[in-house]
């Protein structure tokens, strides 16, 4: 993770646009070029774009680097490996210098022209955060089924009410980032934190594009599903003492009825076919309640280690002379 308040250290910009970078060479360049026009026709030029790389297995760093060359107010935070995209969205808004900041992702399945609307709808609204909502969730059939359960699962059993088909795009102020920054848990899950952040928040309906295949496959999804419910809500634990409680009620009310049967009546019982299955579901139940509770132990074990949840190597910055002119790029190396 980064020092502390990083964006404190050098001079305020009345707008931030932060993204993250994984695969994204494809895009880099058409994203940059159409945030750069977006951003100059909002606040003129002072902004900045905060592009972190997530460990990007192709030529993104590169290729970031070298657009910084070409547009100064580009800023690259080049994390030492793949951390994972919420947390490498948190970096970016750490580096962030913005009194307002507009994050979103690279892949232009969000327009950088979205930010005009947003903008205007947070100076209407006088809000927080101004943040899109899909009309119509993008993807086949079996995307948008497991979308619509993911919200439906993770709204009942946290309490929360996380509105359906949100996308990353979202302007936000200096206030709430700074809010948002004080949340230091190590099993990040985005959505969640910008949900119990609080703050007036307004949606505003978007058409996301689907200009690739998703990298959320089912099984990291269920992976998501599970981290975001164990980081947000007790009510698996609680689950597993009612579930039992209602087993040992059952079992009670079976074994009368067989201390019954065996008193006044002369028929017996056969009860291998139910045994066995008796067994197999009370044992494949705990197993299950286990899992569970070593799930939240892990969590336990992971946030009290307290270890970094990402590690910045540098920070690729366009220097400027004392006109203000710009000269040269370099990269500060980051150290604990």
């Amino acid at each position: 993770m980064p020092p502390a308040e990083p964006h404190q250290t050098h001079q305020r910009v009345a707008l931030s646009i932060v993204s993250t970078l994984y695969r994204s060479e494809k895009y880099i360049q058409e994203f940059c070029r159409r945030s750069a026009a977006a951003a100059e026709r909002l606040v003129g030029h002072d902004y900045e774009i905060v592009l972190v790389n997530d460990g990007s297995p192709d030529e993104s760093l590169g290729m970031a680097i070298d657009l910084a060359h070409d547009i100064p107010r580009i800023v690259v935070v080049d994390l030492s490996r793949n951390f994972g995209h919420h947390k490498a969205m948190m970096t970016g808004l750490q580096y962030s210098r913005g009194q307002q900041i507009f994050l979103m992702d690279s892949d232009l399945e969000e327009d950088p022209e979205w930010l005009d609307n947003f903008a205007a709808k947070l100076q209407e609204h006088r809000c927080d955060v101004v943040y899109g909502v899909q009309i119509s969730r993008k993807g086949d059939r079996v995307e948008r089924w497991t979308g619509t359960w993911f919200y439906r699962i993770f709204n009942s059993l946290t309490g929360l009410a996380l509105p359906e088909n949100i996308v990353v795009a979202r302007l936000m102020t200096r206030r709430y980032v700074d809010a948002l920054l004080q949340h230091d848990e190590r099993e990040v899950f985005m959505a969640g934190l910008w949900q119990i952040t609080g703050f007036a928040q307004t949606a505003i309906p978007v058409v996301k594009h689907s200009r690739a295949e998703s990298t959320y496959s089912l099984k990291l999804k269920v992976e998501l599903l599970v981290n975001s419910v164990t980081s947000f809500s007790n009510i698996p634990l609680y689950a597993i003492f009612y579930v039992g409680a209602t087993i040992s009620l059952l079992a009670s009310i079976g074994s009368a009825y067989i201390i019954v049967l065996r008193l006044f009546s002369s028929t017996p019982l056969s009860g291998w076919t139910s045994v066995m299955a008796s067994i197999w579901l009370i044992g494949g139940l705990i197993i299950s309640f286990v899992g569970i509770i070593g799930i939240y132990l892990a969590k336990v074990f992971s946030e009290t280690k307290r270890r970094p949840y990402t590690i910045v190597r540098e920070v690729y910055r366009v220097r400027h002379d004392s006109d203000g002119i710009a000269r040269s790029l370099s990269g500060e190396l980051i150290s604990k």
